[in-house]
């Protein structure tokens, strides 16, 4: 009787822990998803898992053609959106042709890690949830109907097709490709195959192109896709599995059905949640306030969406030489690659936590350079879209390499980053790697906030050359380099400020993208002291910085502080470089309280690939990393009250326990007080306690 009563007790217990660590309840994928534009997070809704092949969701572009598989994750641009799929009541007998207006989402019911459903077309119920490289949909069709149909598109996307195939394969499959897109105005011809199956046969099967709509087994072109009609007289519930592969659709069916999961729902939800919940709970806060832990818990999650896997289960992906290839030693290739977001915060946090997977994602960006002739800044699939602007990825690698991703192949890596960063005119693909080197070289300065990022870039390959590899020439070289900033200083005004190759000053407004002079002067994290020192000093310093956080909601073209715009993302702990600290922690507190929400509208900008969603976590717990290419952390004031982070090798814990305080007044390392708002990596990335305004 004893024996049995401990056993139940310790069941109880795993189930009180195992539901005590369910963090995905506090993950709502609603947030972020309204608005347009600068305002708009352009988060999506749906389904994924973490790093996982297939975004199973309704597009933030498209969200009217139905549920796709491929979708970035808050890109300001429309993007892919592929596979489109949508349940109807009844038989369909006219075109679906684009597939516009035919989805229309009644209401949504659960949004949250792993799960998205919804009632939709007229109360049919559709619950989506994804495995690593599948997604699994549930359509519950309305009791007024004895048939239900769905409608899958294979020519149809969130932006434009060159060409597509789909063939029926039987009464419950089929497979295809589709090949087109676009992104921010640059052509993504990437091709997508796609498998589908179904857990009952159909009663018919249609395909359709344009306004046709036909019985066959095949046909190809755009605005084409197939109908599948089912018995709902008695059975209700039709289930859907879809896999994608850049390389075949012989590798989709494969993917389809590599996880060896039963043909249910829940059995790929269960499986979803364990992984998401897996991820997520390396943070652990404490709050009282429910919705810090949603704000908090939403944005851990959006930083483990992207990078994505793009390699199949047998290894093989499509490089950006347009040949298959094969990953080694259970490597895995990832692809969706917004570096010049993506560098300043989520790189580090992923490396910091994720180390096997950041070195594998960093491995895939030595892969794209070998086969596409150097490093891309803004990947989509197996295409260098060419965004934005600057050197960013070898900035992305030695934040990594920093932060405890160091499984890569470190001599590859510095040979693309110190020829990208010294010979001018190498393309990646179609894209020139640093445009205007030349200038630079030759004058030391070209645009303005290109050179910035240049510099930020070649301090970035210095601390490489020297931490990696032991290159002190080559550390020098770049070091010294990355003071060209030095070369755009206008004393006269006091500004960073664009000139002509002849060196003669160009208008202060020029040469600055996606923000102003007032923002990008603050975009030398490497040499901050001497910046100060420049303008005269930290009091000056203190002053210009206050004027700048005046407003917090600025748009690229405004003179103050811009929340969602990554040039400014760092600012904030200058403070920590002038003569009032306080002020980083009583800054951020602001942001985090008038910029973000739990709203649908609660990001103040694109959340672009998990870079807004690091942020978040970064200065939520303390620690912020500033400084390229270097191991260490600007220190603020956290918003929890306890938090334990389960790194690696060890736990570490950050505990504020001057709960009625607003600032830092004192930082205690394993007991030890500190007296440095700059904590190097070497200190705590074996574990530890970090108490801030310790009690006694």
């Amino acid at each position: 009787m004893k024996k049995i009563l401990l056993y139940w007790i310790f069941i109880l217990s795993l189930a009180c822990n195992v539901k005590g660590q369910d963090l995905t309840r506090y993950v709502d994928t609603r947030i972020g998803t309204k608005d347009n534009g600068l305002e708009s997070g352009y988060t999506f809704l749906g389904a994924t898992y973490p790093f996982g092949m297939i975004q199973f969701t309704p597009s933030f572009f498209s969200p009217h053609k139905g549920f796709v598989v491929t979708q970035l994750s808050g890109a300001g641009c429309p993007n892919m959106g592929n596979f489109p799929v949508v349940p109807f009541s009844g038989e369909v007998n006219e075109s679906p042709s684009n597939m516009n207006g035919i989805n229309n989402i009644d209401s949504i019911l659960i949004a949250k890690a792993g799960v998205f459903q919804a009632t939709v077309n007229n109360n049919i119920n559709v619950s989506l949830t994804a495995s690593e490289r599948a997604g699994f949909a549930r359509f519950l069709f309305d009791d007024s109907t004895h048939k239900g149909s769905i409608a899958i598109g294979s020519g149809v996307n969130s932006t434009s097709v060159s060409e597509a195939h789909i063939q029926i394969t039987s009464d419950r499959t089929c497979e295809g490709y589709a090949k087109g897109g676009n992104f921010c105005g640059t052509e993504t011809d990437y091709k997508i195959y796609f498998a589908v199956e179904f857990d009952r046969p159909s009663l018919k099967q249609k395909l359709w192109r344009g306004s046709d709509i036909f019985d066959s087994k095949e046909v190809t072109g755009k605005d084409s896709g197939v109908l599948f009609s089912f018995d709902t007289s008695k059975d209700k519930e039709v289930n859907y599995k879809i896999s994608i592969s850049y390389v075949s659709t012989e590798n989709a069916k494969q993917n389809l059905n590599y996880e060896k999961l039963d043909f249910s729902f829940d059995s790929f939800s269960d499986f979803n949640s364990n992984s998401w919940n897996k991820h997520l709970n390396k943070i652990k806060v404490e709050s009282n306030d429910n919705d810090r832990l949603i704000q908090f818990y939403t944005s851990f999650y959006r930083s483990l969406i992207h990078p994505n896997l793009v390699s199949d289960a047998n290894g093989e992906y499509m490089g950006s030489d347009f040949k298959v290839h094969t990953v080694e030693n259970q490597r895995k290739q990832y692809s969706s690659f917004s570096v010049w977001d993506t560098y300043r915060t989520q790189a580090q946090l992923l490396a910091f936590l994720f180390p096997k997977q950041s070195s594998d994602m960093v491995q895939s960006l030595i892969d794209f350079a070998d086969q596409a002739g150097g490093y891309g800044r803004w990947i989509l699939a197996n295409i260098e879209t060419g965004i934005m602007q600057g050197d960013p990825t070898p900035i992305l690698i030695s934040n990594s390499y920093a932060f405890g991703a160091k499984d890569f192949d470190l001599k590859r890596a510095y040979f693309h980053m110190k020829r990208g960063a010294t010979i001018p005119r190498l393309n990646s693909q179609k894209q020139e790697i640093r445009p205007y080197l030349t200038e630079f070289v030759r004058d030391g300065h070209t645009f303005a906030s290109m050179l910035l990022e240049y510099i930020s870039s070649d301090y970035a390959i210095g601390q490489f050359a020297k931490n990696a590899l032991q290159l002190d020439e080559d550390y020098s070289f770049f070091i010294d380099r990355s003071k060209s900033w030095e070369n755009i200083y206008n004393p006269k005004i006091k500004w960073l400020n664009s000139r002509y190759p002849s060196g003669k000053w160009k208008d202060i407004k020029s040469d600055w993208r996606e923000g102003t002079y007032k923002n990008y002067f603050w975009m030398v994290p490497h040499d901050l002291e001497s910046l100060i020192d420049k303008i005269g000093g930290k009091d000056f310093a203190e002053k210009r910085l206050d004027k700048l956080f005046e407003r917090l909601d600025a748009r690229y073209e405004d003179d103050w502080f811009a929340s969602g715009n990554e040039p400014d993302f760092h600012v904030p702990w200058i403070y920590n470089w002038t003569n009032s600290p306080d002020k980083t922690s009583l800054t951020i507190d602001r942001i985090h309280r008038e910029m973000y929400n739990t709203t649908s509208s609660g990001l103040p900008g694109n959340d672009d690939l998990g870079t807004m969603g690091a942020w978040y976590i970064l200065s939520s717990i303390g620690l912020y990393p500033l400084i390229p290419g270097t191991a260490g952390f600007s220190l603020n004031l956290p918003q929890f009250k306890n938090i334990k982070i389960d790194l690696p090798t060890n736990k570490l814990t950050i505990k504020n326990e001057g709960e009625e305080l607003r600032t830092i007044k004192s930082v205690h390392l394993n007991g030890e007080k500190i007296n440095s708002l700059w904590l190097e990596l070497n200190k705590i990335d074996g574990g530890g306690i970090i108490q801030f305004n310790k009690l006694n």
